[in-house]
């Protein structure tokens, strides 16, 4: 029996991949998960795999491997506004006042209820609805704050 980790994790998004071989299409599962200790550490992971568990459990893995440290202010929030670019994504953050929630939506939103942000306000400003790359620039965002 394991013990408890003390990363929570969330499922972002799970894929469905094929390549084809002889007899037909062979398909596999492309899974992409966030960790984070809710206490100022997250991380994002993707993992690959026959069946989505297993994909689901690399990927959290891998998440664990890329923790990064994020600044959280007193008031449960970040310290500045901060914006990122990855591939096509980009999106902006912005620091709130107490009691007024996680304003965001996707990736964001997941990330910064792991990483332990409470107040902050986030818009996902890329056409791309790719959730992986959504989340990668949410992660460069949180990496370009400083305490």
């Amino acid at each position: 029996m394991r013990e408890k980790s003390e990363f929570d994790q969330g499922v972002l998004d799970i894929r469905r991949t094929a390549r084809v071989v002889a007899g037909g299409r062979r398909f596999s599962f492309r899974a992409t998960v966030v960790v984070g200790n809710r206490k100022g550490r997250a991380g994002v992971g993707v993992g690959k795999g026959a069946d989505v568990a297993g994909a689901i459990e690399k990927a959290a893995f891998q998440a664990k491997k890329h923790l990064i440290s994020i600044p959280i202010t007193d008031k449960k929030t970040i310290p500045h506004e901060v914006s990122a670019k990855f591939s096509a994504a980009r999106i902006i953050m912005k620091p709130a006042r107490e009691g007024r929630g996680l304003v965001a939506g996707g990736p964001i939103r997941t990330i910064a209820d792991l990483a332990g942000i409470k107040n902050l306000t986030g818009k996902i400003l890329g056409r791309t609805v790719n959730k992986l790359n959504n989340a990668r620039a949410t992660m460069e965002a949180l990496k370009k704050l400083k305490p």
